[in-house]
């Protein structure tokens, strides 16, 4: 499966009027991409508009494809999935039953092939398959959450805040299977407030403030720059 592409040209979204994004640009290439920026400055609004959960203004082309505006079951369809922020499972049905309602555009066979693709690759989720989604602790259920996208076969993962609350070993656990995902050739937008370790796991970045993009470049860099500095420890 060779990797996808998302080009994002002049990107505008908001709430009620109001705009939150302001004519970005960005260039999410094969492997891990990981949006990084202050509280408020639009990362979350940026993941909604590109998965079709919020009208936008501009461009967004996967694998030369372009994604319509305000239709999340369409960008689906595309191959983009989002694992939104606080998981959003369904706490009294099982994991089972949770991942199989992320392959409901896909027909059973489909179906049964990538769950049993999901339990290959999260084998701690094969062990619980009964056990109720609610019942979980929270990285089980961040991973409960990751495995039910990967079931519509994105070729885009995008991922909001995915170490949100989880203790540090989690977090490392939870990096190491989205590295697997990138290397099974699905192309990773990441927002993460975990800068240090999101850095580390990714090949490339971009530091958003107030609705612009004020960095961006590989990882590694960002990782020593002065705007990762100036964004969250307000050094001049």
């Amino acid at each position: 499966m060779s990797s996808s592409q998302l080009t994002v040209r002049g990107l505008a979204a908001g709430y009620h009027g109001f705009q939150v994004l302001q004519g970005l640009d960005l260039d999410v290439p094969p492997g891990i991409t990981v949006v990084l920026g202050p509280n408020g400055a639009g990362k979350t609004t940026l993941l909604k508009a590109l998965a079709g959960l919020l009208p936008r203004e501009g461009e967004a082309v996967l694998d030369g494809v372009a994604l319509p505006s305000g239709e999340a079951t369409a960008c689906v369809r595309k191959g983009l999935a989002l694992v939104a922020e606080g998981r959003q499972l369904f706490p009294q049905m099982t994991v089972t039953e949770n991942l199989e309602l992320g392959a409901w555009l896909s027909p059973p066979r489909l179906r049964n092939e990538r769950l049993a693709r999901a339990f290959e690759d999260f084998p701690r989720l094969k062990e619980r398959a009964s056990q109720l989604a609610g019942t979980m602790s929270g990285g089980e259920q961040q991973m409960v959450a990751v495995a039910r996208a990967m079931m519509s076969g994105p070729r885009l993962l995008m991922l909001d805040e995915p170490s949100l609350g989880l203790a540090p070993r989690m977090v490392d656990e939870l990096l190491a299977i989205v590295r697997r995902i990138a290397a099974q050739g699905v192309t990773v937008l990441m927002v993460e407030q975990n800068v240090r370790k999101a850095l580390q796991a990714a090949d490339r970045g971009y530091v958003l403030e107030r609705g612009k993009i004020v960095a961006s470049g590989e990882a590694r860099a960002l990782l020593d720059s002065d705007a990762i500095r100036k964004a969250y420890l307000g050094v001049a």
